[in-house]
């Protein structure tokens, strides 16, 4: 069965505020359903939506460089 949310709970289910999900739906990063004059939106589609949103935070190139970073402030800190 679909879970209709309104406008109030999708923005305290994504932490986000009221606004931001209008601007989405305004910028069309999200869609929804007008039922009168209320916003809805299917929770699985959502669900979905911030999924495919997702990135790798930390690609595997990155965290090389991070500790070598760490090696030369290691190195520079010991010389002062």
């Amino acid at each position: 069965m679909t879970q209709l949310m309104d406008i109030e709970e999708l923005a305290a289910y994504l932490k986000l505020e009221k606004q931001t999900i209008y601007n989405w739906l305004h910028e069309k990063k999200i869609s929804g359903i007008k039922i009168g004059h209320v916003w809805r939106f299917d929770k699985g589609a959502i669900d979905r939506w911030l999924k495919a949103q997702t990135v790798n935070a930390t690609p595997h190139n990155s965290r090389k460089r991070s500790s070598s970073r760490r090696t030369k402030r290691s190195r520079n800190s010991a010389i002062t």
